[in-house]
């Protein structure tokens, strides 16, 4: 595949075009449901592709006309299992958990750029790894659902997110009434930001693939960075901060690179024709 080697995985599909990993979640006999294995596989995943230094952007989607279903079922009962012999202070259901959370982490602090494909059943952390995408794309027919307090359990890892993309009063509504949104209703309120039907999705995933690539990689990496620090900072405590991340941006090969190009009215270095 070049660059970095990826790793090899059962749950998963990867392949490569230039720059863009496309990530296939492969379990379409539980419309995708995240095993723990799925779960481990995505983070190693996504550790090669940071490595690679090539690849600039992932998209992820789902086989089988579904996205995700949520968490397996069968982890948390195998947990549930674990309870009965496990050491003082110990919780394995706590630990599956957890592991979902750390992903879900990873992806969104990730320096890529990370785009989804949003088709059928999208649930529990499904929609969590929707919102954590920088761009998230839907089909007409994508059903999200937010079934945990329905279930008698907690969105727990997920709930920063949910409140991140969303808002606090959008969060709380889906929360307590066990949520369902169709694409419509997903894009009003911002969780997807396109929907297109099936045979419009691909020249829209290319549209706004061209338009990432068309991006300095540093400079995307460098804002995703900022704007993370930037919903916890009042906007007073980040000028001087954020004024080093512009000279280090400007002043480095990829500023030199973009302001050279403009003056010159060719593309950048890095724009992928």
């Amino acid at each position: 595949m070049g660059g970095q080697a990826m790793p090899v995985c059962e749950t998963l599909l990867l392949r490569r075009e230039g720059a863009v990993l496309h990530v296939q979640l492969n379990r379409p006999e539980v419309r995708n449901a995240m095993s723990l294995q799925m779960v481990d596989e995505l983070r190693q995943t996504l550790q090669a592709a940071e490595s690679d230094g090539q690849l600039r952007v992932i998209v992820l989607r789902g086989s089988g006309g579904h996205f995700c279903a949520g968490g397996d079922i069968r982890d948390m009962a195998a947990a549930r299992m674990k309870l009965a012999d496990a050491a003082p202070g110990q919780d394995p259901v706590a630990e599956v958990n957890a592991r979902f959370g750390e992903l879900c982490v990873a992806y969104a602090g990730t320096p890529l750029a990370v785009v989804t494909v949003l088709e059928g059943t999208v649930m529990g952390g499904g929609f969590g790894l929707a919102c954590v995408a920088d761009v998230a794309l839907a089909d007409p027919g994508a059903s999200f659902r937010l079934p945990e307090t329905s279930l008698g359990v907690v969105p727990a890892q997920i709930a920063p997110f949910l409140v991140e993309r969303l808002g606090y009063s959008q969060a709380r509504r889906l929360a307590v009434t066990g949520g369902r949104l169709d694409a419509t209703a997903a894009l009003g309120m911002g969780l997807v930001h396109g929907v297109h039907a099936a045979d419009a999705m691909p020249g829209a995933l290319q549209a706004v693939l061209t338009d990432i690539l068309a991006c300095a990689p540093g400079a995307i990496a460098a804002t995703k960075a900022l704007m993370a620090r930037a919903r916890f900072t009042p906007p007073a405590d980040l000028v001087q901060d954020a004024a080093a991340v512009f000279s280090r941006a400007a002043l480095g090969p990829e500023g030199q690179e973009g302001t050279g190009a403009f003056l010159q009215k060719r593309k950048p270095s890095w724009a992928v024709s």
